[in-house]
């Protein structure tokens, strides 16, 4: 049977490695994977073995990696266990995906110890489309152990009934060792309702359930949801996932929530959506820039990250803030020396002459001195990274902007909608993909006419708006780089209405803080229009239009 090209469950004893992943061996007794008969390469074979319950766990020290001789990852410690539920963040670059390729024993670090047990199931972002790998090989795959742990205590029972009638008993007892060990194992894995399991993590995440079709007849995103539905259903004693949310909808992004906040066992997760992290995460490793260049690590769940993070951002830019101060002092305090030396010492003719020049080893002295010490105060600390800037404006609070009466436009949106917009004023745009809200902003802005209705603006305003997605000005930028500084002109124009379009898209969590905050105290006309389900939250206070399915 050919078997996917990803890691789906395996399990490996606890080693420590200095500088390495341990090499995976195989448990006496434990079933092997077939070698895959599609000619694609896989990544590790999948390993079956006993679980280690509560003694799971992923151990890593000192971890570094500098691919092409860059830092990247730099003395990571991290501890994922059987009660872990820890979410890895960070901004794009940072070193999320590669630290969990490390983890998960796929790529080997350039430095550090990693000491693993248990059984392990992992879902990347990408599922290549393999030829003749089909949903049922996957999901075969991910019940792989409970039926091997199922065929051991059908075997431990037969040896234990033929020890009964006396035909092959020895007297040791062995074979009722065997059937506890192997009853043991079937309910540590829930082996009875492994393909349930599966099944209820298709149909939830709007799967396909076919068992027959194969992954390269499927979509990107269609790909997605089986995998993800059979690692989840696997039920491994230690779950790692990067970017689980992607192409869910609502529904999956319920059941996702809800699965993993249910899950006994560890949880490991890379994700942008901060509302799925505000829900299930207890723990953040934050390989965002820090003061000493180390990761950090908070507890408290989401609001203790936030407030941990703001925390040391400030003590940071004091540090930094107090080091600058400090050496322009010194620097201002050699010129000064410098040029009492220059101007101070040299004797005119006549007047003061052996004062003069009496003063002046006193003032060499005093220049070295300040030289010294200027030499000695290093510069340690490094500066912060710069926040998000959100301009307060001077758009009077209250007078009239803008007004949209009865807009639309025909295929682009659901139904006619009017706005009213005055200074100061916040307004929320939600609803499904293909409602309009898009079209909406597009029609405030200007930049689409409306085929019925009208928008009109009130005296000489000025109107900025984000659109979705930013063209690529140059190859060197990064989505998340390219986001932010198209934000950054769009808010740094000082417009009296500002549109925003999915304006989180791309950006870090932190920036999306900046972000949040700093809206809140524009005096501008603010409308934003988003899915991203922790910005509704957080904006939950703001009015909202609504607009219906476009289908209505």
């Amino acid at each position: 049977m050919p078997r996917t090209p990803f890691p789906s469950v395996h399990s490996t004893p606890a080693s420590a490695t200095e500088g390495t992943v341990p090499e995976r061996t195989v448990p006496e007794g434990a079933a092997t994977a077939a070698a895959p008969t599609t000619g694609a390469p896989l990544t590790e074979a999948p390993l079956t073995g006993a679980p280690a319950g509560d003694r799971a766990h992923i151990r890593a020290r000192g971890i570094t990696h500098s691919p092409g001789g860059q830092p990247l990852l730099t003395g990571v410690d991290v501890t994922v266990s059987a009660s872990t539920k820890l979410a890895v963040v960070g901004e794009n670059g940072s070193g999320k995906t590669t630290l969990l390729r490390i983890l998960t024993d796929r790529l080997t670090p350039d430095g550090g110890s990693i000491d693993r047990a248990g059984t392990l199931a992992v879902a990347d972002q990408e599922l290549p489309a393999y030829p003749d790998v089909t949903v049922g090989d996957l999901a075969d795959e991910a019940i792989t152990p409970a039926r091997a742990a199922l065929a051991a205590l059908d075997d431990a029972a037969a040896a234990m009934a033929s020890d009964a009638d006396g035909s092959g008993s020895d007297g040791s007892g062995g074979s009722g060792d065997d059937y506890s060990r192997a009853l043991e194992l079937c309910i540590l894995l829930d082996a009875w309702d492994a393909e349930r399991h599966v099944d209820i993590a298709l149909e939830a995440l709007g799967a396909v359930t076919d068992r027959t079709r194969q992954l390269a007849h499927l979509s990107v995103g269609q790909r997605y949801r089986v995998r993800l539905a059979c690692v989840l259903g696997a039920q491994p004693d230690l779950l790692v996932l990067d970017e689980p949310t992607n192409h869910l909808d609502a529904a999956g992004l319920d059941f996702l929530t809800a699965t993993l906040r249910s899950r006994t066992g560890g949880l490991l997760v890379v994700s942008h959506d901060a509302a799925l992290l505000a829900d299930v995460a207890d723990e953040f490793l934050d390989l965002d820039p820090s003061a000493d260049g180390g990761p950090r690590l908070y507890g408290g769940g989401w609001d203790g990250w936030r407030t941990g993070r703001a925390r040391d951002r400030e003590a940071w830019q004091a540090a930094y803030d107090a080091q600058q101060a400090e050496h322009r002092r010194l620097r201002e305090s050699v010129d000064q020396a410098r040029s009492r030396l220059s101007t101070g010492w040299r004797p005119d003719k006549g007047v003061d002459k052996h004062a003069r020049q009496s003063r002046a080893p006193g003032i060499v002295q005093s220049l070295h001195r300040r030289e010294d010490e200027l030499r000695r105060h290093a510069l340690t600390v490094p500066p912060p990274p710069p926040r998000l800037a959100v301009p307060t404006g001077r758009t009077q609070k209250g007078a009239p902007l803008l007004t949209a009466a009865e807009v639309a436009v025909a295929d682009r949106s659901s139904h006619p909608v009017s706005v009213g917009l005055a200074g100061g004023d916040r307004l929320l745009v939600v609803g499904p993909n293909g409602a309009g809200k898009s079209t909406l902003l597009a029609m405030l802005s200007g930049a689409l006419e409306p085929d019925q209705g009208w928008v009109r603006r009130h005296g000489t305003v000025t109107v900025s708006r984000l659109g979705q997605e930013d063209e690529i000005d140059d190859g060197h930028r990064s989505p998340g780089q390219l986001r932010r500084r198209r934000l950054t002109q769009v808010l740094a124009q000082g417009p009296d209405v500002v549109l925003l379009d999915e304006p989180t898209n791309h950006l870090s969590m932190s920036l999306v803080d900046d972000l949040l905050e700093g809206l809140e105290g524009a005096s501008a006309a603010v409308v934003v229009a988003t899915h991203d389900r922790q910005v509704l939250r957080r904006l939950a206070h703001w009015p909202r239009v609504e607009l219906g399915d476009a289908s209505a």
